[in-house]
């Protein structure tokens, strides 16, 4: 299918994406009709087709968007595995907090994604646990972590840093930076040789 190209498109399209991201994260997925997409932009639902073929490939598009710029914006740094800890946890947190409903998505519509798109979604998920494991494995060959199974502690502590964007509020008790240095006091803890 032929995409439309010119300036309405690159106007158009984005507005797609930005609304089919609000609809879904607001109400979910399966809720969420093509019609309703193209209200929220302002257009006929037909006009949708020009910019997208369904709504299974906006879903697909805004996830792995979201993870190959996830992927794109942190690589693991060579060298010392507990600075190299450090940066990923606060990168992390910093990357989820300025987009908590791509992170919603990323998570909760996981069970909405056909399987061909769902194996490409996990692989680049793989993709960046493995980044996380890395720096672990670093950490234990060299006597710095005490981790008896990297690849449970890779998946506890993305879990742990992606929690903050369900409780995490601007303007509350604590700013950004304060969650992150606290995060990380957690996270090196948890790793550290006793």
């Amino acid at each position: 299918m032929a995409r439309k190209q010119g300036s309405h498109a690159e106007i158009t399209g984005p507005k797609v994406r930005q609304a089919a991201l609000r609809l879904f994260a607001r109400h979910g997925f399966a809720a969420v009709s093509m019609r309703q997409i193209a209200a929220e932009v302002g257009v006929q639902a037909g006009a949708l087709y020009l910019y997208t073929p369904d709504k299974q490939t906006l879903l697909f598009d805004l996830m792995r968007d979201h993870m190959e710029e996830l992927l794109s914006d942190w690589q693991v740094p060579e060298g010392c595995a507990r600075a190299a800890l450090e940066g990923f946890t606060r990168h992390h947190i910093r990357f989820h907090l300025a987009r908590p409903e791509l992170v919603f998505i990323a998570y909760m519509e996981l069970r909405n994604l056909e399987p061909r798109n769902f194996a490409v979604i996990e692989g680049l998920r793989k993709a960046y646990e493995d980044q996380l494991e890395s720096i672990l494995k670093r950490g234990v060959s060299t006597g710095r972590f005490a981790v008896p199974d990297t690849k449970l502690a890779t998946l506890a502590i993305i879990a742990m840093l992606t929690g903050v964007t369900t409780w995490y509020r601007e303007g509350g008790r604590l700013d950004r930076g304060a969650v992150e240095g606290i995060y990380w006091d957690m996270v090196r803890k948890a790793v550290a040789v006793e």
